[in-house]
């Protein structure tokens, strides 16, 4: 996108160390980095605990550095009209790796194994014939063949699921709103399961790539462990909520499930048996940091700069080539007749409507519509506060 020069400059406010190639996005004719700030017109944000938080009335956007968003009141900011953006997608490669990775080093149980060699520290001569004995307690498994269940194919599953494939596994995926996108994506031989109890039924591994909703909470359980083949390793690099942990310690004592890998370490899971615990790691690479900045920031910038939106978590995308003209926006209840308010309340102040558009998400809408003609500065706060006055009307702005 071209640079836009703005009206005034604005303000980003960063919660958490955002990678510098994003911050850069943001030149400095139009943009100042201040973490100080209170009242910010965006702000940028990876795992900082938003929920408390009071927010400015400058506040027109929050861009999340990643794809979760629990950390940040999503239904506050939607009822004062302010943007929430992710980055789905950016991590993706980072998490597929470690997905993979921990797969096949569980199999092997080389976790195990380093851990236990590390005791040989002071053995001097010993240390070989210690190795030679002592590795048969190791004898892993082949992950070639097996069969690996995939829950949810987004950006995440759906290279999870391609990447198997290609070490040979049998893979099984399961997304009953799996994208256009994402379905171009996934390979043809990834056997679609109908129901998610198929997929329990006939994995060997099961990784899980959902967010956590009040459908997805708990759904490992006990009720779905007995629906899986002994042994079965679950893998867990979505969200720690996703699993009834006093179930899944009951299923690892008993053998049913053979193995837990987690990126969500808690006192339960490090008290439970055969858990591979991480500290979080599955994003965690310079790679993906950078991506997840650059992607945050120019979804920011884009929209302070034109009113376009993209991957937004609480707004409905909406796109317009920008002119450079005059440009409304306005944030409202989806309800009938609301566009031809808006429009009547333009025509007032003889203005006259170049292109428009209207999306909606569920109960709100956006629409941004472009001015033809030029707009005298002096009457924009009319404009605004007239706007504002329509019920069901949250958030206005003039670009």
């Amino acid at each position: 996108m071209s640079s836009v020069i703005l009206d005034n400059k604005k303000t980003i406010k960063t919660l958490n160390n955002i990678a510098e190639s994003g911050l850069k996005i943001f030149n400095k004719d139009n943009y100042t980095i201040d973490n100080e700030s209170e009242n910010p017109d965006a702000i940028a944000v990876r795992s900082f605990n938003m929920h408390d938080l009071e927010f400015g009335d400058n506040l027109k956007a929050i861009a999340r550095a990643g794809a979760g968003v629990n950390n940040i009141p999503v239904d506050k900011c939607t009822e004062r009209g302010i943007v929430v953006f992710n980055t789905p997608g950016a991590n993706a490669n980072a998490v597929k790796e470690l997905v993979l990775t921990s797969l096949i080093a569980s199999s092997r149980n080389l976790f195990e194994g380093t851990t236990w060699a590390r005791t040989l520290k002071g053995k001097g001569d010993q240390i070989s014939k210690h190795v030679e004995t002592g590795k048969k307690q190791f004898v892993g498994k082949e992950i070639k063949g097996k069969t690996l269940g995939v829950i949810g194919l987004g950006a995440i599953g759906a290279l999870v699921a391609n990447d198997a494939l290609n070490l040979d596994m049998d893979v099984i995926g399961f997304d009953p709103f799996i994208s256009v996108d994402t379905a171009w994506n996934l390979s043809r031989t990834v056997h679609r399961a109908m129901t998610i109890e198929e997929l329990f039924a006939n994995s060997d591994y099961i990784t899980v790539h959902v967010p956590l909703t009040d459908d997805t909470k708990g759904m490992f359980n006990e009720k779905t462990f007995s629906i899986m083949k002994n042994d079965v390793t679950i893998l867990n690099f979505s969200r720690d909520g996703l699993v009834n942990e006093s179930d899944m310690a009951a299923a690892l004592e008993s053998g049913k499930v053979g193995k837990f890998i987690t990126d969500f370490p808690s006192e339960e899971v490090l008290n439970m048996k055969n858990v591979v615990p991480f500290p979080h790691l599955g994003a965690s690479t310079k790679e993906s940091e950078e991506n997840c900045a650059v992607m945050a920031s120019h979804q920011v910038k884009d929209f302070l700069e034109t009113g376009n939106i993209k991957n937004a978590v609480n707004f409905p995308n909406a796109s317009l080539p920008y002119t450079g003209n005059r440009r409304f926006t306005a944030f409202h209840k989806n309800v009938p007749n609301m566009v031809g308010q808006i429009t009547s309340a333009l025509s007032n102040y003889d203005l006259n409507i170049a292109d428009m558009v209207n999306r909606s998400r569920g109960d709100y809408a956006y629409t941004m519509i472009d001015i033809d003609n030029k707009v005298n500065g002096d009457i924009i706060p009319s404009i605004e506060a007239n706007i504002t006055e329509i019920e069901g009307i949250i958030a206005v702005r003039l670009i």
